[in-house]
């Protein structure tokens, strides 16, 4: 009985090692960047974090098909290295010696990316699914709501074509008045050189020079000196 057992545990053996290497269909390879995402806090990588990363892949596998029974022990890893890169494969649970299409494995993936980047406290730049392009990161949303946005910006527009309008009518009547309060002046001024007497514009008499009046130099010139 335990040479039938120990004979079983090798096949197995045998058969996810053959199922697990690298290039293998439905494998993909996956690379860490612990130390460049974290710094001085980087963690180490060891049995622990694989049992983590196997628990994550089932559990995507198990999200992304509501009748899926992957557990842990169908996810197998092979040519860890100290760089923190290997390779994983998924089996079938009732079979066990046949992987999942890859593509199943693929959507699994995207479908949970940010679980399992949360996970390791990693992005996507960080920890690479070498085969399985990188999922985009939903959109930011602004605080302020876009129609908010646009009241504001037409209400300013509005406003300020208002303060124009005023400030331009202003200068306006300035003008207008400064015009009008020329145009008095120069009438005034007008008035003061040229007086009318009946009818007729008479310029103003200078009292200091004096005025010659015609009437008495024409009589004057009529009567000789004797």
């Amino acid at each position: 009985m335990l040479r039938v057992l120990l004979l079983t545990l090798s096949v197995v053996a045998i058969a996810h090692a053959e199922l697990c290497k690298p290039d293998a269909q439905n494998a993909f390879k996956v690379r860490l960047s612990i130390k460049t995402a974290l710094g001085d806090n980087a963690y180490a990588w060891d049995a622990n974090e694989e049992y983590l990363f196997k628990a994550m892949v089932a559990f995507a596998m198990r999200r992304y098909s509501s009748k899926s029974t992957t557990q842990i022990s169908n996810v197998l890893l092979c040519n860890v290295t100290d760089r923190v890169s290997f390779w994983f494969v998924v089996t079938d649970s009732s079979k066990n010696v046949t992987t999942v299409p890859g593509s199943e494995v693929e959507a699994a993936i995207r479908l949970n990316r940010n679980r399992i980047n949360s996970a390791f406290l990693l992005s996507d730049k960080t920890l690479q699914f070498l085969k399985i392009t990188s999922t985009l990161s939903p959109p930011v949303e602004p605080s302020t709501p876009v129609w908010l946005i646009v009241f504001g910006v037409v209400l300013c527009l509005i406003v300020a074509g208002i303060v124009f309008l005023v400030v331009a009518g202003i200068q306006q009547r300035k003008k207008r008045n400064k015009e009008s309060t020329e145009r008095e002046n120069l009438e005034e001024k007008g008035e003061e050189t040229v007086t009318v007497e009946n009818g007729i514009p008479c310029e103003a008499l200078d009292l200091k020079a004096g005025h010659i009046n015609g009437v008495f130099a024409a009589d004057d010139e009529r009567f000789t000196s004797l």
